[in-house]
């Protein structure tokens, strides 16, 4: 499998700071080495109350550098080194330095030396987050370009309940990444989708198919980092919304997904039909469970082709579908690409390996509207929705960007 990080050989500061979160950083670190990212780590004093600096040692492969004199202009000397700074987790306390212009830690004083690219990741109780002191400092941070990944709701160390808990790994990763990933796709308004539907048998049943989401999502995440206005729609997953998307649209039907989509492509540049909506439903559904018995017969009813109601549209989008086949029919891509009046589509074959329903890598052909077949070989999912959205681009009328080999 080939894998593209923004990432790689990326020169990245790690700062942790004293909230309970801190041991989180242990795997924030590994992950960015995931990344091929070179990492050093420097800690707070209060830090240390949390972690050790050898988890982070043994996590980043160097040893965390943990005051202000441990080595002589220290903080001058990582800020000539470093590329990108990440503070996860980010107290109260920290951020104040930073947007204070106080320096009397490593990394307040690094700040000072520092005039690169910063992200942040708050950790702390709900009212100190809520404060007015800490906002006036976190806003203030924003307006010098300070990047926050916001902290999530939920249950904290503390016994509070509410926003302050460190934001996901995950989306820290991604925030760092959006850092280094080229904003070629401004001023371009994307509406993707993504996931199966439910069609309701009862209260408590329903049929649907093996659609994770991950391939509409990954889309999603690779158009909002490269500066798209992005809305998802999607259908039942277990997946965390992408970050930096401007609308997320939940549903549950086929026909509710056909609704959404149909009302929010008018104002789109580009569909990107990347969701597995179901193509039957029940003839009837019942309010009520149905009772188990020795036999039931299920009518079924085929559901509205969405692409082709697009299609129909006076003023659609740039178009692409997706072809989920179980063999190397190729011929079915290119009539549903006819039908359709599709300006793309992608074609996979889900019996092969690496790219069946759930996986992280996948592996697919791209017809265009001259019906050329290109084959693109297994990669991961974020790889490859970087390169479907080089070629629509290509594609996109009015546009001038060429295909990235």
């Amino acid at each position: 499998m080939r894998k593209r990080s923004p990432l790689k050989n990326k020169r990245l500061l790690v700062g942790v700071t004293g909230s309970v979160a801190a041991y989180k950083a242990v795997e924030l670190v590994r992950r960015l080495k995931d990344e091929e990212a070179d990492v050093r780590v420097a800690m707070t004093s209060a830090s240390l109350n949390f972690i050790t600096p050898l988890s982070l040692e043994l996590a980043s492969g160097a040893k965390p550098l943990t005051g202000l004199w441990e080595e002589p202009l220290a903080h001058v000397n990582l800020a000539a080194w470093a590329e990108f700074f990440i503070v996860a987790p980010a107290t109260a306390n920290t951020l104040g330095k930073l947007a204070n212009g106080i320096a009397d830690d490593l990394l307040s004083a690094f700040f000072l030396a520092w005039h690169g690219r910063t992200l942040i990741a708050p950790a702390m109780n709900p009212g100190m987050y809520t404060h007015d002191a800490f906002r006036k400092n976190l806003e203030f941070l924003r307006s010098i370009g300070v990047t926050e990944i916001a902290p999530e709701t939920g249950a904290l160390a503390c016994g509070a309940e509410g926003v302050g808990r460190m934001a996901g790994i995950e989306s820290i990763i991604e925030g760092a990444r959006s850092a280094f990933i080229p904003r070629d796709l401004e001023g371009q308004s994307i509406l993707v989708t993504a996931g199966p539907t439910r069609e309701p048998l009862d209260p408590v049943r329903f049929i649907s198919n093996r659609s994770s989401g991950k391939m509409g999502f990954a889309l999603a995440r690779a158009a909002a980092s490269r500066g798209a206005a992005v809305t998802l729609v999607t259908g039942p997953t277990a997946l965390t919304p992408p970050s930096g998307i401007e609308k997320l649209i939940r549903v549950e039907t086929a026909k509710e997904m056909m609704e959404s989509v149909l009302k929010e492509a008018p104002s789109s540049r580009i569909l990107v039909m990347a969701a597995a909506p179901a193509d039957f439903t029940p003839e009837s559904s019942s309010s009520e469970k149905i009772a188990k018995s020795g036999r039931y017969d299920l009518k079924l009813k085929a559901t509205h082709d969405i692409l082709l109601e697009v299609s129909r549209m006076k003023r659609r989008p740039f178009t692409v579908g997706f072809a989920a086949e179980t063999g190397p029919l190729f011929e079915r891509a290119q009539e549903k690409l006819r039908k359709k009046d599709l300006d793309m589509i992608i074609f996979n074959d889900v019996t092969k390996a690496g790219a069946g329903f759930d996986c992280d890598t996948n592996q697919v052909s791209i017809f265009g509207r001259d019906a050329h077949r290109e084959d693109v070989p297994v990669m991961g999912k974020e790889e490859l929705a970087h390169l479907l959205l080089d070629r629509i681009m290509v594609l996109l009328p009015g546009t001038n960007l060429k295909a990235n080999k």
